[in-house]
């Protein structure tokens, strides 16, 4: 009876791997031309404070003498621009260079204008339209809206099934280190490419599945069940500071600004923007700041209450903060920060600065290329073993074994409702593989 047992145990181990095996494949096949893309552009954001500067550049170094008030800076700002309403101020980005005014079209539309320190309109940006904003929509929608979206959720979701399967088929059975933790660089063909996928993927899976599962919390499908359990369950009180789907961006966090109707306010009474500009600077907060006058439209939730707020935006969300103040005294009356929130939002946070590579400055981003870069070649290198191997004209797709075993589909079901989108899409995948399956027994 043992041996019996035996038997069946290695029965159900070999049909288990041959099972993980089709599913690696067949995933690896879909969700490579989402790795391109996503590699590619996710690359190019994670420097998106060094791109900034750079098409700010016109606008730095311009010196401070002859230097006017921040309502010298607002006024010229709105006299070039006659039709427009003033949202914000951000404090220059060093001391001498412009500082960026900006207004509200009647469509509700920003519009970003540098004024000098002497109070000369300069130029202005169209957020929407700077490198980074474009950048954002097509990693985070491929520029095709909800559509979009979901494919890049879907494509994530299956390059984390991709990853964990192939930690699966990594381990050695029986366990050795050369061709497991460093590629055997003797070998030629084919075993040579086996060898450089396993090990690459090995040292890289557990970076690759940080910076997937980082990015969940702003997808459509996951991010909206994660913000059901979030407020609707009252699981976690407080504003969300990140957008969720296509109309987020890259990660929905300091991105573009809701589109809501434009109220025309007067200018509120009490002390003018260079008091906030002077309590702004005195408290030294991470670039870019900024001070918004009440009811100024925020890129998150509601238009500002009757405060005036000063904010640091700066994508490392441990430095965020937000002081409000009384707009007559000037007395302060709120003040928060990364510690304040709640620690599911402290982590969800924390993963939002890792993702685009600013929570610990030049390092973060280079380990995030790395890591792109090292996707893209595992990538690479399964496509070169797969052409290696298919027979001339068919896919050459690992053979079906037999029904999984219980152990291999409770995994399935398990990532299937923690990734909805895949769960979905393997359901469906295994009612088409059956009725193909169906079909070809008919036909033979």
């Amino acid at each position: 009876m043992a041996a019996i047992e035996t038997v069946r145990r290695g029965d159900s181990a070999q049909r288990g791997y041959r099972w993980v095996w089709r599913w690696h494949f067949y995933a690896g096949l879909f969700v490579l031309p989402f790795i391109l893309i996503l590699s590619v552009t996710g690359s190019i954001y994670l420097f998106k404070p060094q791109i900034e500067q750079w098409e700010e550049r016109a606008f730095s170094g311009l010196g401070t003498q002859g230097a006017v008030s921040p309502e010298r800076q607002a006024t010229a700002a709105l006299a070039a621009n006659p039709a427009m309403r003033f949202n914000h101020y951000r404090l220059p980005r060093q001391i001498g260079d412009a500082a960026m005014i900006q207004l509200l079209g009647r469509d509700a539309k920003p519009r970003e204008i540098y004024v000098s320190p002497q109070g000369r309109v300069l130029g202005s940006l169209d957020p929407e339209a700077r490198i980074e904003a474009v950048v954002a929509r097509i990693h985070g929608s491929l520029l095709i809206g909800t559509l979009g979206d979901r494919l890049v959720e879907l494509a994530a979701s299956w390059t984390i099934v991709l990853l964990v399967s192939g930690l699966y088929l990594w381990w050695p059975r029986p366990f050795r280190l050369a061709g497991t933790v460093w590629p055997r660089l003797g070998l030629r063909g084919r075993p040579l490419l086996r060898d450089l996928h396993r090990v690459t993927g090995f040292w890289v899976a557990g970076l690759v599945l940080v910076m997937l599962a980082s990015g969940l919390p702003w997808a459509g499908a996951w991010g909206g069940r994660f913000k059901w359990v979030r407020t609707e369950l009252g699981l976690v009180k407080g504003r969300q500071d990140w957008r969720i789907g296509a109309e987020g961006g890259h990660a929905g966090h300091h991105g573009a600004m809701d589109a809501m109707p434009m109220v025309v306010r007067a200018e509120p009474p009490g002390l003018p923007l260079s008091a906030f500009v002077a309590k702004a600077v005195a408290e030294r907060m991470a670039f870019p700041v900024l001070v918004l006058p009440p009811h100024a439209v925020q890129k998150f939730g509601p238009p500002t209450a009757n405060v005036w707020t000063v904010k640091s935006e700066a994508q490392n969300r441990w430095l965020d903060r937000r002081v409000t103040y009384d707009p007559v005294s000037g007395a302060e009356t709120g003040r928060s920060g990364f510690a304040d929130q709640h620690v599911i939002d402290r982590i969800v946070n924390t993963g939002v600065a890792w993702h685009e590579g600013q929570l610990f400055g030049l390092a973060n981003q280079l380990i995030g290329v790395a890591t792109a870069i090292s996707l893209v070649a595992i990538s690479a290198l399964g496509v070169a073993m797969w052409l290696k191997r298919r027979p001339r004209g068919q896919v050459g797709a690992p053979p079906r074994a037999g029904a999984p075993p219980r152990s291999l589909v409770a995994v399935l079901v398990l990532l299937g409702l923690l990734l909805p989108l895949f769960g979905a899409s393997a359901l469906l995948l295994m009612v088409l593989d059956r009725a193909l399956l169906a079909i070809r027994s008919r036909r033979s």
